[in-house]
């Protein structure tokens, strides 16, 4: 979608972040994906209104669901972590990543 609008002639970008759906952490509905997952989707530069959001994942546009974490012009340069690691590898012992996301 973002090389489609693109071509359409608007400025449009990549976007990483979480997505939120809060009638669905309190649900057992499935959904495309989880209260509070990773997600990417793209804004497009509207003349008058700005960068807008959309999500075709989810068939969102706008809103307050798409928590942005990184903006980039492609994915490739929006990684959401970087980082390094010195020592043999079986000192490796892993990771473990547990997002929540909670309304304030």
């Amino acid at each position: 979608m973002l090389e489609a609008v693109r071509r359409l002639g608007y400025a449009a970008r990549f976007v990483s972040g979480y997505v939120y759906t809060p009638g669905l952490a309190a649900s057992d509905v499935q959904s495309t994906s989880a209260p509070g997952a990773t997600h990417a989707w793209l804004q497009v530069y509207m003349p008058g209104a700005g960068w807008m959001p959309f999500d075709p994942t989810n068939n969102l546009i706008g809103g307050t669901d798409l928590i942005r974490v990184g903006v980039a012009r492609h994915a490739s340069l929006a990684s959401p972590i970087s980082g390094s690691w010195v020592g043999a590898a079986e000192d490796y012992l892993g990771m473990a990543v547990d997002v929540q996301v909670t309304k304030r």
